[in-house]
């Protein structure tokens, strides 16, 4: 049982149908309170079988993005391909060609990953206009799977922000609420599904950037072990910490993308040779759920996560997730991680340190925007100081501070001591639990411009993500219920770490917790009225 942590009242008590707590109503077209189907696979089923067009979707897609886009700014591009790719599609469907498992679904991109048909600006402007001559490995799987890249989305720049107001180019807001940021640094991709632009998207986690957002808009978001999927073509911010991860509005949709762009890749030292599991395996229908279908499974509870600095409704969301947990059969107590609290000043001295020696590529001499300058030091200095924004060159300037002589040992060496130890405790954790929960984000979604000038506290917003990444853990977050954010519910998510490539069974745990999760609609008032029917 769980030992120290309330239970918060049921609003229902019928088995395996535990009631979304934290309901705030959300408009009145936003009634929906059945379990998230996958996209991708109603997609394909509906082409197979006729029912609708490639081409279809696209229309639908895009007519939805351009209405959308005014308001929420998700993209920095959109592709001027989609429809061609559709018809395609139907095409092969017509004459009766193998299409992929993801013929037909519309993916956009993190604009940190490269695509050889759009630009790849990292959300900078020294890479203006910048287009690559290749596609990252992940997008080359997304396309020969059949999926169709939709567009480029913003970003704050090179990763470095949580917020998306980081952004060289634009502001990108969020879907539940247009003056409260989306998250960041991926917010223009978890936007943009949270609103339906597109089915899924891709994103990169560096120190939390796919979950932190996820969490704030209300979707699914996936961070996979380091190693699972190739980084080859992702613009490197923090080489041992930087993953591309996944979105969707639905577990099985984000653990289908992530099957998609796993494996090994000649191009990438560091990805993994391991055998990618059959995730699909992991999705049971809830119509084949057995009374406790997670009987057994051990979670741990982080204590550090839900102390003083925590919101008080996001801490009483995680309990009744920890709740409903325990009623699905899980043994759910408590845990400590003391080295906990230490990742957050470790992460940001080994991801400057890192961040200062990647972004010292851009010299603007092979690519990227160049001052005209009478000698190398003026080109170099002020192709740089105008490419660069305010946020990307303090943290190069922290990084060369850490690295530099004299202070090596005393910040880069002992923060990398300090990742051993977070290392540890997610190892001794790990052996006694299958799977460690906490929330996603201190917070829900705040104001646009609330935390702009306070870096710190910004920078705070990050410790629930950034020891995963140290430890480099494979992590889900989800929606688990809302806080009251005046006028609207705000979207609060649940993170579930597991052990190293051990994705299946966090792609299990989450499948069922939302498939058993009734009484909310994670469908943003932005295109509620779409799916009221």
């Amino acid at each position: 049982m769980l030992s120290s942590i309330h239970h918060t009242p049921r609003l229902l008590r019928f088995p395996l149908k535990v009631k979304c707590l934290h309901t705030i109503p959300l408009s009145s077209a936003a009634t929906p309170t059945l379990p998230p189907a996958s996209q991708i696979l109603t997609i394909r089923k509906s082409l197979l079988a006729g029912d609708t067009s490639a081409v279809e979707l696209a229309h639908t897609f895009l007519s939805r993005l351009r209405r959308t886009e005014p308001h929420l700014k998700s993209f920095l591009h959109v592709s001027d391909t989609a429809l061609r790719e559709a018809e395609e599609i139907d095409r092969k469907i017509s004459n009766n060609e193998e299409v992929g498992p993801l013929a037909g679904v519309f993916v956009a991109v993190k604009d940190n990953i490269c695509t050889a048909d759009m630009p790849s600006t990292a959300g900078s402007k020294i890479l203006e206009n910048y287009r690559p001559a290749f596609d990252a490995t992940a997008v080359r799987k997304v396309r020969q799977c059949g999926g169709i890249v939709i567009g480029k989305t913003n970003l704050d720049e090179f990763g470095m922000g949580s917020t998306t107001e980081g952004s060289a180019y634009q502001v990108t807001a969020n879907p539940w609420d247009l003056t409260r940021v989306p998250g960041g640094s991926s917010g223009g991709s978890a936007a943009a599904v949270s609103a339906r632009q597109c089915t899924v998207s891709l994103g990169s986690d560096t120190g939390g950037s796919v979950r932190q957002p996820a969490s704030f808009c209300g979707v699914v978001g996936l961070k996979p072990t380091y190693g699972r999927v190739s980084r080859y073509g992702l613009v490197a911010y923090a080489s041992s910490l930087d993953v591309i991860g996944c979105f969707g509005s639905s577990v099985a949709d984000a653990g289908l993308l992530l099957h998609a762009i796993s494996g090994h890749d000649k191009f990438d030292a560091t990805s993994s040779k391991r055998e990618i599991p059959d995730f699909t395996s992991q999705f049971i229908s809830q119509d084949n759920l057995e009374s406790k279908p997670l009987k057994g499974l051990r979670v741990g509870v982080i204590r550090e996560t839900i102390e003083e600095g925590v919101d008080p409704e996001v801490i009483s969301s995680i309990r009744g997730a920890a709740s409903h947990l325990e009623e699905l059969g899980c043994t759910v107590t408590e845990v400590s991680l003391p080295s906990f609290s230490l990742g957050l000043p470790a992460y940001y001295i080994l991801a400057s340190s890192e961040s200062s020696s990647n972004l010292s590529r851009y010299d603007s001499i092979r690519y990227g925007n160049q001052v005209v300058a009478d000698e190398l030091n003026s080109l170099y200095g002020g192709s740089r100081a105008k490419g660069f924004g305010s946020e990307v060159k303090m943290r190069i300037l922290m990084g060369t501070y850490a690295l530099s002589a004299g202070y090596y040992d005393a910040y880069y060496k002992r923060a990398q001591q300090v990742r051993a130890l977070v290392r540890e405790s997610f190892r001794e954790a790990l052996e006694n639990n299958d799977i460690l929960i906490s929330p996603a984000a201190p917070s829900a979604a705040y104001k646009i411009g609330e935390k702009k000038d306070d870096p710190l506290a910004m920078y705070a917003g990050d410790i629930m993500t950034v020891n995963v990444n140290l430890a480099g853990l494979p992590a889900l977050v989800l929606p688990c219920g809302f806080v009251d954010g005046g006028s609207v519910g705000l979207p609060v998510g649940v993170q579930m770490i597991g052990a190293a490539f051990d994705e299946g069974k966090l792609l299990r745990m989450g499948h069922i917790f939302e498939q058993t999760l009734q009484g909310c609609s994670f469908i943003p008032p932005l295109v509620a009225d779409e799916f009221s029917s």
